[in-house]
Protein backbone atom coordinates (compact mmCIF):
# COMPACT_ATOMS: atom_id res chain seq x y z
CA UNK A 1 0.00 0.00 0.00
CA UNK A 2 1.45 3.38 -0.73
CA UNK A 3 1.42 6.03 1.86
CA UNK A 4 -1.30 7.90 0.35
CA UNK A 5 -3.29 4.71 1.09
CA UNK A 6 -4.06 3.26 -2.41
CA UNK A 7 -2.82 0.20 -3.39
CA UNK A 8 -0.23 0.76 -6.40
CA UNK A 9 0.00 -2.56 -9.32
CA UNK A 10 3.02 -3.76 -7.20
CA UNK A 11 1.41 -4.43 -4.25
CA UNK A 12 -1.47 -6.73 -6.47
CA UNK A 13 1.47 -8.86 -7.28
CA UNK A 14 2.09 -9.61 -3.56
CA UNK A 15 -1.47 -10.02 -1.94
CA UNK A 16 -1.95 -13.68 -1.66
CA UNK A 17 -5.71 -14.45 -2.78
CA UNK A 18 -8.71 -17.44 -1.70
CA UNK A 19 -11.87 -18.78 -3.48
CA UNK A 20 -14.88 -19.30 -1.25
CA UNK A 21 -17.77 -20.74 -2.91
CA UNK A 22 -20.65 -19.16 -2.27
CA UNK A 23 -24.60 -20.12 -2.45
CA UNK A 24 -27.36 -18.72 -2.89
CA UNK A 25 -31.00 -19.56 -1.34
CA UNK A 26 -34.54 -17.51 -1.70
CA UNK A 27 -34.77 -14.44 -3.74
CA UNK A 28 -30.86 -14.37 -3.96
CA UNK A 29 -31.44 -17.57 -5.86
CA UNK A 30 -33.73 -15.62 -8.03
CA UNK A 31 -31.17 -12.92 -8.60
CA UNK A 32 -28.45 -14.87 -9.39
CA UNK A 33 -29.44 -18.04 -11.63
CA UNK A 34 -26.63 -19.78 -10.45
CA UNK A 35 -27.36 -22.14 -7.43
CA UNK A 36 -23.68 -21.17 -6.83
CA UNK A 37 -20.67 -18.70 -7.65
CA UNK A 38 -16.80 -18.96 -6.76
CA UNK A 39 -15.73 -15.50 -5.03
CA UNK A 40 -12.03 -14.78 -5.05
CA UNK A 41 -10.73 -12.27 -2.29
CA UNK A 42 -7.93 -11.54 -0.38
CA UNK A 43 -6.71 -13.50 2.57
CA UNK A 44 -8.09 -12.16 5.75
CA UNK A 45 -11.36 -11.45 4.17
CA UNK A 46 -14.52 -11.90 6.40
CA UNK A 47 -17.83 -12.81 6.00
CA UNK A 48 -18.76 -8.98 5.37
CA UNK A 49 -16.66 -9.10 2.52
CA UNK A 50 -18.76 -11.18 0.91
CA UNK A 51 -21.76 -9.46 1.54
CA UNK A 52 -20.14 -6.14 0.89
CA UNK A 53 -19.69 -7.83 -2.40
CA UNK A 54 -23.06 -8.74 -3.26
CA UNK A 55 -24.29 -5.74 -1.85
CA UNK A 56 -22.61 -3.40 -4.52
CA UNK A 57 -23.58 -6.02 -6.88
CA UNK A 58 -27.37 -6.18 -6.40
CA UNK A 59 -28.11 -2.63 -4.35
CA UNK A 60 -32.21 -3.11 -5.45
CA UNK A 61 -32.14 -6.03 -3.10
CA UNK A 62 -30.71 -3.29 0.01
CA UNK A 63 -33.70 -4.03 2.04
CA UNK A 64 -32.42 -7.44 2.34
CA UNK A 65 -29.05 -7.26 2.86
CA UNK A 66 -30.16 -5.99 6.46
CA UNK A 67 -31.63 -9.37 6.86
CA UNK A 68 -29.62 -12.13 5.29
CA UNK A 69 -28.66 -14.98 7.85
CA UNK A 70 -24.79 -16.69 6.88
CA UNK A 71 -23.51 -19.92 7.28
CA UNK A 72 -19.92 -20.64 6.94
CA UNK A 73 -19.27 -24.67 6.09
CA UNK A 74 -23.29 -25.66 6.84
CA UNK A 75 -22.78 -23.67 10.27
CA UNK A 76 -24.42 -19.85 11.30
CA UNK A 77 -21.79 -17.53 11.09
CA UNK A 78 -21.09 -13.62 12.09
CA UNK A 79 -20.17 -10.85 10.13
CA UNK A 80 -16.54 -10.71 11.56
CA UNK A 81 -15.73 -14.40 10.70
CA UNK A 82 -12.80 -14.88 8.67
CA UNK A 83 -12.74 -16.86 5.92
CA UNK A 84 -10.24 -19.10 4.33
CA UNK A 85 -9.31 -20.59 1.07
CA UNK A 86 -12.03 -23.20 -0.14
CA UNK A 87 -14.93 -22.35 2.49
CA UNK A 88 -18.38 -22.57 1.94
CA UNK A 89 -20.45 -19.60 2.39
CA UNK A 90 -24.30 -19.49 1.91
CA UNK A 91 -26.56 -16.60 2.17
CA UNK A 92 -30.12 -17.13 3.73
CA UNK A 93 -32.18 -14.47 3.29
CA UNK A 94 -35.00 -14.54 5.52
CA UNK A 95 -38.14 -16.37 4.15
CA UNK A 96 -41.68 -15.02 3.79
CA UNK A 97 -43.55 -15.39 6.81
CA UNK A 98 -40.90 -15.74 9.20
CA UNK A 99 -39.34 -12.95 12.03
CA UNK A 100 -38.55 -9.49 11.25
CA UNK A 101 -35.05 -9.01 10.49
CA UNK A 102 -33.44 -6.95 13.26
CA UNK A 103 -29.98 -4.34 12.91
CA UNK A 104 -28.32 -6.74 15.08
CA UNK A 105 -28.41 -9.72 11.77
CA UNK A 106 -25.69 -10.32 10.05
Amino acid sequence: MTTSGHHDKQDKLYTRWMVVQVLFFGVLRERWPLAKVNLELPDGATVTSVLQHFRVAAPELEAIWKCVAVAVNQSYASASLVLTDGDEVALLPPVSGGTPCYKGNV
